[in-house]
């Protein structure tokens, strides 16, 4: 499955073209402009599946460092600062992972 069976190009091109330069990447302004805060739990569920790469149940701090080419291979990998304040606002028990439930309950909170 491609994420452009869910989510359309036209969002994710304005998504990443938010986010091109360093240091600028926004989760809560691009999950709103790539149409994941209105999509359905069981579409939610599925973006997580490709965004896990290494299908653990969870996404990564290494996954999230490359979350933007999960939406398009020439898009840039999140900075160091980026990935790590990503991760915190995802975190919810410090264990260092996004696990599904998470995901789902933070998007409908920033949505």
């Amino acid at each position: 499955m491609a994420i452009t069976d869910i989510l359309s190009a036209k969002d994710i091109e304005s998504a990443l073209s938010s986010c091109q330069a360093d240091d600028s990447f926004n989760y809560k302004s691009f999950f709103s402009t790539v149409g994941l805060s209105s999509k359905t739990p069981d579409q939610i569920k599925k973006v997580f599946g490709i965004l896990d790469q290494d299908k653990s149940g969870f996404i990564e701090e290494e996954e999230l460092q490359l979350f933007l080419k999960n939406f398009s291979s020439s898009a840039r990998v999140l900075t160091s600062a980026e990935t790590k304040a990503f991760l915190a606002a995802g975190d919810t028990d410090g264990d260092g992972k996004i696990g599904v439930e998470v995901a789902l309950t933070w998007l409908f909170l920033v949505s």
